[in-house]
């Protein structure tokens, strides 16, 4: 019997192989990535020396007034050691400031919970149940001993948490409804939703607080009103819906024909295609677009600043409003930017892992 020899495997090139063969494919790969390459580096060797100086070297952790600041050259990081339950709560209650620190860390482990696919299940609606009740008690009061606090002076973390959090979880599956509604046959329902979307798409954010706020109260009836904060988490709902409504319709288009053909032969009906077979698929498509729409919308809470609630930005404000420790603007935003960033880095980092997770499910 003869057996035909096996060919060589051949080993990759040594240009692509190792830490230069890296190098030399992602940044020196053409003669502009290469010019970009030395002018980033340029740009880092000049700025990094100057930041670590300003902000580590020189700079003051243990001043107890800001006339001690001024003495040095570098960052004041006593400012934010001094403001940071400012920054953080807002004005709430100074003696009650546990209560919001508890409140954010039971959002938190609710939300790390979520991204847990083991927890993927009718547990999942019982945790946020238990967690939403806690945050409520936490926050408002009025039971179990503690002093009731008017929502009015919530702020801070746990208010830009709440708006995004709660933000996202009511407009993702009104999205996915408008999505279905935009791509349905029934000409009435298919109407509502592209008004809707392209409406809701062709204002700002901050016209439909700024409406939600100032405009909507006209309209109400004499003696009826509703709380500013309510009013704030509706638009933000509304708009975020429109854009997670129109990456969704995305991914329903990608998702092939025969999918729907498979679905109809078994015997589904609309409701369990879209549920068992299309939604599914669609959703995994456009995971990168709608943690784009996530991110987004945990920064656009800053907007509510506009009309007079205490997020993180306008906490910030107060905190700098002190005459004793005015001038350190540069500490304070560098302060809540490194919160949005740990957030939204945080949310990035997971939608990565969770569609490498789902592709590596596919592929097995």
């Amino acid at each position: 019997m003869s057996t035909k020899p096996m060919s060589p495997v051949l080993a990759p090139p040594r240009q692509q192989v190792g830490v230069s063969g890296w190098l030399r494919q992602n940044l020196f790969s053409t003669p502009l990535n290469t010019l970009l390459t030395v002018l980033v580096a340029w740009l880092l060797l000049m700025a990094i020396p100057a930041l670590v100086e300003w902000g580590l070297i020189n700079a003051d952790f243990t001043a107890t007034s800001a006339q001690e600041c001024r003495e040095v050259t570098g960052a004041c990081w006593a400012f934010i050691v001094e403001k940071h339950r400012l920054i953080l709560f807002g004005v709430y209650p100074f003696d009650e400031q546990w209560r919001p620190l508890l409140a954010s860390l039971v959002l938190i482990i609710m939300l790390v919970l979520s991204c847990l696919r083991r927890f993927w299940n009718a547990w999942m609606a019982v945790i946020w149940t238990i967690g939403l009740t806690g945050f409520g008690v936490l926050m408002w009061g009025g039971i179990f001993g503690l002093s009731y606090v008017d929502n009015s002076r919530w702020g801070g973390l746990p208010l830009t948490l709440m708006l995004s959090t709660f933000g996202i979880a009511f407009a993702f599956p009104l999205g996915v409804l408008l999505a279905l509604g935009r791509r349905s046959h029934l000409p009435a329902v298919k109407a509502v939703s592209v008004i809707y979307i392209e409406l809701i798409r062709g204002v700002p954010l901050i016209s439909l607080l700024f409406m939600s706020s100032v405009m909507l109260p006209l309209f109400l009836p004499e003696g009826f009103s509703i709380d500013k904060l309510l009013r704030a988490q509706i638009a933000i709902i509304l708009f975020a819906a429109a854009y997670i409504a129109e990456t969704v319709r995305g991914g329903l288009q990608a998702v092939p024909k025969g999918q729907y053909e498979g679905a109809e032969s078994i015997g589904l009906n609309y409701w369990q295609t879209m549920r068992k077979i299309v939604l599914p698929q669609a959703l995994k498509i456009v995971i990168p677009p709608l943690v784009s729409i996530f991110i987004s919308l945990f920064k656009d809470t800053s907007l509510v600043v506009i009309i007079g609630i205490f997020d993180l930005t306008q906490a910030a404000k107060a905190a700098l409003a002190d005459a004793a420790w005015r001038g350190y603007s540069t500490e304070a935003y560098l302060f809540i930017a490194a919160i949005y960033f740990v957030f939204c880095y945080s949310i990035s980092r997971y939608s990565q892992s969770l569609e490498k997770s789902l592709n590596r499910g596919q592929r097995s």
